[in-house]
């Protein structure tokens, strides 16, 4: 008996090394309200929250890896970090590359530009899209004629399009509503034309990027997902930065 128990402790004890995990995490860190860097350095936001609820949940101890947007897949794939939480779009052409856990939440993308501003008056005009995002390709794809400007985040198009050397902006509607209409400099400027939610351009929702070859964690992420969809904390993250369900069912 005193043998049996012995090796039940043995099991059990594996069993909780096998479950606990250190797991790099790839954030950007310029991407308010979703990621945004504060005057100290740390990295908050609303990707920050989900991920350490996620941590939480899979019992995982987790380090943000503070990553620039150009180079977050490339950091994934290096080794760099195990996983990307920065709102990312799943799409087909990013699938051919990595692999993604189930969606936390989905938006759609839209125009922004001076008040007045319309789809008739883009022609000729110039759109700012970040480099090596959805955005892009839905830009190249639907509005080929239209002159792009690529940049490394969000802030440097906002500076831009204050200065006049853009004049609209195309990327989601919650980051911009948040990131740029609700400060001081979004006086003055609105959305314009129609959300497009795309499956082609803007997949199925932002969700968690992993290396091809780890389905173990996609999977845990997933279940995590769903956990915290179902125990309330998704909802208490969701309330500190939206009025409205982000996840979109």
């Amino acid at each position: 008996m005193k043998k049996t128990l012995v090796t039940a402790a043995i099991m059990t004890a594996f069993a909780g090394q096998a479950i606990a995990m250190d797991v790099d995490i790839c954030v950007e860190g310029a991407y308010p309200p979703f990621s945004y860097t504060t005057d100290t350095g740390a990295v908050e936001g609303f990707d920050i929250d989900i991920a350490n609820a996620l941590c939480e949940e899979m019992g995982a101890t987790c380090e943000m890896v503070k990553t620039d947007w150009d180079g977050i897949i490339p950091a994934l794939l290096e080794g760099k970090c195990d996983a990307i939480i920065a709102s990312m779009s799943i799409t087909e052409e990013r699938k051919q590359v990595i692999d993604f856990s189930e969606k936390y939440y989905q938006t759609p993308a839209i125009f922004l530009g001076a008040e007045g501003m319309t789809l008739d008056m883009l022609e000729g005009k110039v759109v700012g899209v970040q480099r090596g995002t959805i955005h892009q390709d839905f830009m190249e794809g639907e509005f080929p004629g239209i002159e792009l400007r690529l940049y490394g985040s969000q802030d440097e198009a906002y500076l831009d399009l204050t200065s006049g050397r853009i004049d609209a902006i195309m990327a989601d509607s919650i980051a911009m509503d948040d990131g740029f209409l609700k400060t001081d400099a979004g006086e003055g400027y609105a959305f314009f034309g129609p959300g497009y939610s795309i499956p082609q351009y803007h997949g199925d929702g932002a969700g968690i990027g992993v290396r091809q070859a780890d389905t173990d964690l996609r999977d845990k992420f997933s279940a995590a997902i769903q956990a915290i969809r179902a125990d309330g904390t998704y909802a208490e993250i969701n309330a500190k930065y939206f009025d409205f369900d982000i996840y979109s069912d």
